[in-house]
C-alpha cells in the first residue's frame, strides 16, 4: 500500500537536527529536480524579499517564511512526519503510532512538496515555503514542472500494490496515475451527511475532510491494514467502522472513487 498525501502549510517553526543531505532523501530519481527548485527558490529568497513574497503568495505578516526559504541549505532538518503539523497530520499524530505502525508509514506514506516532489515521513527535510501551485520565474508552474520526474519515478514506488491518493488537486496535478498503477488506485472524498426537515443532504467539508483522513490513515497503520487494490480498502475501512460507497470506475485502466460518509465532524 502507498499512500499519497498533501503536506501541509503549517509546519514545526524549526529544524534541530542536522542540515539538509539531498543525497540521503527517497526517491533518488527526483535529485536533479529537486535540486533546481532549491536553487531558484533560494536564490530568489535571498535577493529580493518583496518579489519572492509575491511569487510565494505570501502577505506582509509572512515575510519571515522567506528568510527560512532563503536559509533552506543550512537549517536545521526534522522528520517530514515532525514537520508537518496541519489538520491531517495532527489526526494522524505519527509520534504515537506503536512500532509496527510506525514502520509500516514509513514504508507506505509519500508526501508530495512543490519543492521536494515527494518526501516520505522520515526523510529530513527543513521547515520551507513553497506550496505546487508557486509559479517561479525561471521553472514555471511547479504542478506541472514535476510531472515529467514524476512519471520517471512513481511507478516503482507504487510497486504492486494499493495506491491510496489523499492529495488536493494542486498536488494531484504533479502526478497521475496510469495504467495498471490507475486500475489500483484509489481517491477518497469525505461527505457529511445531515437529515434537513426529514431528508438527507451530503456536504464536502474541507477542514473536517483532512481531519477524517488523517483519522482513516492512521486507523488503517494501526490495524496493520496492507490492501492490495481498491476493493480490498473498501473492505479494510468498513472493518473499521467507516461507511464506505463505492462503485469500480465504468472503463478499466481508472483510479476508483470512494466516499467515506460521516454523520459527526470532529
Amino acid at each position: 500500500m502507498l499512500v499519497l498525501l498533501p503536506p501541509s502549510e503549517g509546519k514545526a517553526a524549526s529544524g534541530r537536527g542536522a542540515p539538509l543531505k539531498p543525497e540521503s532523501l527517497s526517491l533518488p530519481g527526483l535529485s536533479e529536480a529537486r535540486a533546481a527548485v532549491l536553487e531558484e527558490l533560494v536564490e530568489l529568497c535571498q535577493a529580493d524579499e518583496e518579489k519572492a513574497r509575491e511569487v510565494l503568495g505570501l502577505s506582509v505578516g509572512l515575510r519571515g517564511e522567506v528568510g527560512k526559504n532563503a536559509e533552506l541549505r543550512t537549517a536545521g532538518t526534522r522528520p517530514a512526519g515532525e514537520l508537518y503539523t496541519g489538520v491531517l497530520y495532527d489526526a494522524l499524530d505519527l509520534a504515537s503510532l506503536d512500532a509496527d505502525a510506525r514502520r509500516l508509514a514509513a514504508k507506505s506514506l509519500l508526501v508530495f512538496s512543490g519543492l521536494w516532489g515527494a518526501v516520505r515521513t522520515g526523510d529530513r527535510i527543513p521547515p520551507y515555503r513553497c506550496s505546487m501551485g508557486v509559479k517561479l520565474p525561471g521553472l514555471g508552474a511547479l504542478g506541472a514542472y514535476w510531472r515529467t520526474p514524476m512519471e520517471a519515478v512513481m511507478p516503482e514506488a507504487a510497486g504492486d500494490g494499493l495506491v491510496l491518493d489523499l492529495r488536493s488537486s494542486a498536488y494531484a496535478a504533479a502526478w497521475k496515475p496510469k495504467g495498471e498503477v490507475a486500475a489500483r488506485t484509489a481517491s477518497v472524498r469525505v461527505l457529511q451527511s445531515q437529515i434537513v426537515d426529514g431528508v438527507e443532504k451530503r456536504s464536502v467539508v474541507s477542514h473536517f475532510n483532512k481531519a477524517t483522513k488523517g483519522r482513516m490513515v492512521r486507523d488503517l497503520l494501526t490495524a496493520g491494514a496492507r490492501p492490495k487494490d481498491p476493493a480490498g480498502l473498501v473492505d479494510a475501512l468498513r472493518d473499521l467502522g467507516y461507511v464506505v460507497e463505492a462503485e469500480a470506475p465504468a472503463r478499466a485502466g481508472r483510479p476508483w472513487s470512494l466516499d467515506v460518509v460521516v454523520t459527526e465532524i470532529h
